[in-house]
């Protein structure tokens, strides 16, 4: 590795991803506006700030849909717009392609040949962050198209990614699917609590999986019963079976059957894939996967993924340019893994650190979560002289931004401020440079209207754009102003400029300087 790892000859530079940290006007339900942020006021303010879109079209997205972090990440380390799963799928159902899809009919036309089920899982709501009904739509016509006569619906539960207490209405919107399709009917439902934990708790998943394959939960005379119970909103519908007069499931997978899950994204449904795939290896059952899954089994997907590499991890591999990368658990694979490409490779010259929470987390009652653990170990990163780029990601406005409670989200907000401004206090000691930037909106829209028109709070994503910041280092060129019209796929670009390289080939973004 150089020992002067800024090709302009300074010292390098530290990158900040704030979760969930979106631009609108200062209303009630913007919980960014709502914060005392002095520093970040200072920040977004002054001349080297500016506005980036995040969302749709810009990022790889269908239009008008909201950005997400992985995306976010993908983009920001890409630097150029990537097709995303959700884009592809669609193209591949517009096209007819997914009709078309040899491995998909040649499922078909067995199960219709010999009587077996077809089982769909996945999230069923629109908020296009891992799924949409739409997909399910198609599905379901296919089914119905090629003949097969068993197709079970294993509904999972939103509450996320789209407005808390809307679960009966998309259960009713997938029972009119089915009755559209002619094919298909709810087997089973439960939140996404369970179905699509991603911490490790194998028994959430358990129960989730139970449900599904066997047949396991709280039996329900109708789909919209699971919803009756005790838990605390649409995430944590308990697992509930769908059973019959005598109180049998309608549906346990057997022999011969095939599993299709729906979601186009990968990371939260992974784990569940990986454990039926694991309790159903006794029973011969197909399994197959709407997009491509980094399970540990092997799923075939009907729909690939777009190519990724050429990024900013790749250029700063071929430049010989250390960098660490720092997050919480719960974004350590985006600035890892989804910055890098989708690739689990580490570079060369690449480190990374993982804040692990020392316990359950909290985050109504502690929004700060381990905020002074990552400014720590950035200051750290920040003060060696072998490395070229620090990037971290500060969680806390996304995360707790999606617990839908706003007042724990100011308060994030203010952490993460705080945070940002010590940050940039080790930067100036070691002499770097800090750019700052959103991933996607969150916070700074957390009401939206009701079915009665009034406010409801709302923990999702959204179309916002983005603030983009620029700090210069010390004795460095002043900061001017960013040009408008930007997008997440000028980031990486912007960095290797500042860094005193050029674009990557594949790179279609802008230095933003």
């Amino acid at each position: 590795m150089s020992p002067v790892p800024d090709g302009s000859g300074g010292a390098g530079g530290v990158v900040l991803v704030l979760d969930g940290w979106g631009y609108a006007p200062p209303a009630p339900g913007n919980a960014l506006s709502r914060a005392s942020t002095p520093y970040l006021d200072a920040l977004t303010s002054g001349p080297g700030a500016t506005l980036l879109q995040a969302s749709g079209e810009a990022v790889g997205l269908p239009a008008g849909t909201v950005g997400n972090s992985e995306i976010g990440h993908m983009v920001i380390g890409a630097g150029r717009p990537l097709p995303y799963d959700s884009l592809l799928v669609q193209q591949e159902i517009d096209s007819g392609a997914l009709a078309a899809n040899a491995l998909l009919k040649e499922t078909c036309a067995r199960l219709a040949a010999s009587g077996r089920a077809l089982h769909l899982i996945g999230l069923c709501s629109d908020g296009q962050i891992h799924a949409h009904v739409d997909h399910l739509r198609e599905l379901l016509r296919i089914a119905a198209v090629e003949g097969v006569g068993a197709v079970w619906i294993h509904a999972i539960t939103d509450g996320r990614d789209v407005a808390d207490g809307t679960a009966a209405a998309y259960l009713e919107r997938v029972e009119k699917l089915a009755a559209e399709a002619g094919a298909g009917r709810v087997a089973s439902v439960v939140g996404r609590g369970y179905a699509l934990d991603k911490s490790g708790d194998l028994e959430l998943t358990r129960a989730a999986a139970l449900a599904m394959a066997d047949g396991t939960g709280i039996g329900v005379a109708h789909p919209r019963e699971a919803l009756e119970g005790p838990e605390p909103g649409d995430v944590w519908v308990r697992p509930s079976v769908v059973v019959d007069a005598a109180g049998a499931p309608l549906a346990a997978m057997g022999d011969g059957d095939a599993v299709l899950f729906t979601n186009f994204r990968s990371d939260r449904i992974q784990q569940l894939a990986d454990y039926l795939v694991t309790h159903l290896e006794s029973r011969a059952v197909t399994v197959l996967s709407l997009a491509r899954y980094d399970t540990r089994a092997a799923i075939a997907p009907l729909v690939d993924r777009a190519d990724a590499s050429g990024g900013l991890a790749d250029e700063l591999e071929r430049h010989g340019l250390r960098s660490v990368r720092i997050a919480e658990s719960e974004k350590f694979e985006h600035v890892t893994y989804y910055l890098n490409g989708r690739d689990a490779r580490v570079r060369e010259g690449e480190e990374q650190v993982r804040i692990a929470a020392e316990g359950p987390p909290d985050y109504r009652s502690a929004p700060a979560m381990n905020l002074p653990r990552v400014v720590a170990a950035v200051a750290e990163a920040a003060g060696r002289a072998d490395v070229a780029l620090v990037v971290a990601n500060l969680a806390n406005i996304d995360v707790v931004g999606h617990t839908g409670d706003a007042e724990a989200t100011v308060a994030a907000a203010e952490h993460t401020d705080e945070a940002v401004e010590a940050i940039c206090a080790a930067a100036r000691r070691s002499g770097r440079w800090v750019l700052l930037v959103g991933d996607h909106g969150n916070a700074e829209q957390m009401l939206r209207p009701g079915a009665d028109g009034g406010p409801r709070p709302y923990g999702g994503h959204t179309t916002n754009p983005v603030p983009f910041v620029v700090v210069a280092a010390p004795g460095g060129p002043a900061a001017r102003k960013a040009p408008a019209g930007g997008t997440l796929a000028d980031v990486a670009p912007t960095v290797l400029a500042l860094l005193g390289r050029s674009p990557g080939a594949v790179m279609t973004g802008r230095p933003l300087l």
